[in-house]
């Protein structure tokens, strides 16, 4: 049990790596932010197909993450 968790623990953030570097990026960075580009950041722009699906897959595997390795630590242990 304690070998399958490790596993899917791997394969979830190997998943969550490949769906964060897939994202486009939200803002111009720090000059953007200053210059008033962080209205962005509060939902003036909505995500949209792709961008929507790798936003709510981030999401769910952060999630599963945090659920694996709190099995992990404490459950298996």
């Amino acid at each position: 049990m304690e070998t399958l968790v490790h596993v899917l623990l791997v394969i979830d953030a190997i998943i969550m790596i490949v769906f964060v570097l897939l994202q486009s990026g939200k803002s111009e960075g720090l000059s953007g932010a200053i210059s008033g580009g962080a209205e962005q950041l509060f939902g003036k722009q909505k995500a949209r197909g792709a961008d929507l699906f790798l936003h709510r897959g981030t999401i769910v595997t952060g999630v599963l993450f945090f659920v694996l390795a709190f099995l992990s630590a404490y459950i298996l242990q």
